[in-house]
C-alpha cells in the first residue's frame, strides 16, 4: 500500500502535467514544493478534477477568441452584431446597461477617444484595437448564471480594459460575447495566447462552479481527444440561422499524438498510485481511471490503425496451361504481418 504523503506526491506530480500544464516559457521559475497540510489540499484539489473528468464527466466550458476590430467601423460593426442592432442588452465593464442603436454609436465613439486614437478603416497587417471573446456552456446551462460567471470572468481578466458584453440565450448552447479593447487604461495592451486561453476557460470554470454549475475546463489531450474547431464562418452562418448543412464531425483520436501519449503516461502513473492506496475511494477512483484509459486508447471501430509493417511484395499467380482449370486452392495470397498478429 502507498502511504498518503507519497500518494499525494505522485498526484500532485502527474496531475499538474494533466490539469495545469506549464508556460513554454524561458527561466520558469521552479514550481513550489508542497508539504503538510499545502500537499494534502493539492491532492485533494487534484483527485475532485480526476473525479470530475472520468467519473462524473463534467461539462466542458468554452472560451474562444473569434476575431477582432482592426478599425472603428469593424468594432461598431461587432456592436450591432452581439447586440442585434440593439435589440438586446449591452452591458459595459461598469456594469451600466445600455439599449438602442443610438447607444452603439456613441459607445463607439468613446471607445474611439479612450486611449490611443482608432482610426475608422484600418490598413491590412494593422494591429487589433479590439478583441471578440465567446464563452460558452452546453445546452441546459442556466444563461444568467453563465452571464454572471462571464461578468465574473471579465473583471478578473480583463481588468483596466473597456469592454462590453451581451448574453445570447436564444440558441442551443448560451453563451455571452465579449468585445474587449485592446488598449487599456494603463496603455499595456492585450495580445491572448494559448497559455491565456488556458487560463480563460480556468477562470470561467472557477466562475461557474461558484454558482453551483458543474463545469470544466480540462485540455483536449487530457480528455484523449483532439477537435478542430469551426472556422468563423460557419459558426457566425450558424448563429444567423444560414448554415444549410451540417459540419462534419472532426473529432478525432491521433494515437500517436505526442500531447495525448504524455496525456496517456500521467493518468497510467495516477491509476496505479490510486490502486495502491489504503482508502477504498482512491481504489475506486483508480478502477474508473483504468475504464478511461481503455475508452481514450481505443481504436475507433472501422478504422484499424495502419501498420508500420511493409507488406511483402505481390506474388504473381503461375500461368495456367491451356485447356487446364485454374485451382484455386493452389495459390494462397501472401499475408500481411502487421505488430498486432
Amino acid at each position: 500500500m502507498a502511504t498518503p504523503d507519497n500518494l499525494d506526491g505522485i498526484l500532485i506530480t502527474w496531475g499538474d502535467r494533466l490539469f495545469y500544464p506549464g508556460n513554454r516559457v524561458v527561466k520558469v521559475k521552479p514550481s513550489p514544493r508542497f508539504s503538510g497540510d499545502a500537499a494534502r489540499q493539492r491532492a485533494a484539489v487534484i483527485r475532485q478534477r480526476i473525479a470530475a473528468t472520468v467519473v462524473r464527466r463534467a461539462p466542458q466550458v468554452m472560451v474562444k477568441v473569434t476575431g477582432g476590430g482592426r478599425g472603428l467601423r469593424a468594432i461598431a460593426a461587432h456592436f450591432r452584431y452581439i447586440s442585434k442592432n440593439g435589440r438586446l442588452e449591452i452591458e459595459d465593464q461598469r456594469g451600466e446597461i445600455m439599449r438602442g442603436i443610438d447607444v452603439l454609436h456613441d459607445l463607439a465613439e468613446e471607445w474611439r477617444l479612450s486611449g490611443s486614437y482608432i482610426p475608422n478603416g484600418a490598413e491590412p497587417g494593422h494591429r487589433r484595437e479590439a478583441f471578440n471573446i465567446m464563452l460558452s456552456m452546453p445546452r441546459g446551462t442556466d444563461p444568467l448564471t453563465v452571464q454572471r460567471a462571464a461578468r465574473e470572468f471579465a473583471q478578473v481578466e480583463l481588468m483596466d480594459h473597456k469592454y462590453v458584453m451581451v448574453l445570447h440565450d436564444h440558441q442551443a448552447n448560451p453563451h455571452v460575447h465579449i468585445s474587449v479593447r485592446a488598449e487599456s487604461t494603463l496603455g499595456e495592451r492585450l495580445n491572448p495566447r494559448k497559455s491565456d486561453l488556458h487560463r480563460w476557460r480556468e477562470t470561467f470554470a472557477e466562475k461557474l462552479r461558484g454558482h453551483g454549475v458543474d463545469a470544466e475546463a480540462t485540455r483536449q489531450a487530457t480528455r484523449g481527444q483532439y477537435c478542430q474547431p469551426d472556422p468563423l464562418w460557419r459558426l457566425k452562418a450558424q448563429e444567423a440561422g444560414r448554415l444549410r448543412r451540417a459540419p462534419l464531425s472532426k473529432q478525432i483520436r491521433p494515437q500517436k499524438h505526442p500531447a495525448k501519449k504524455a496525456a496517456v503516461d500521467a493518468w497510467v502513473q495516477i491509476g496505479l498510485a490510486l490502486a495502491k492506496s489504503d482508502q477504498a475511494a482512491d481504489r475506486q477512483l483508480a478502477g474508473n481511471v483504468a475504464r478511461f484509459i481503455t475508452e481514450i486508447t481505443a481504436t475507433k471501430p472501422g478504422a484499424p490503425e495502419r501498420s508500420s509493417v511493409r507488406s511483402e511484395p505481390t506474388v504473381q499467380r503461375p500461368t495456367q496451361k491451356p485447356g487446364l482449370q485454374p485451382n484455386p486452392q493452389a495459390w494462397t495470397a501472401p499475408r500481411d504481418i502487421g505488430p498486432n498478429r
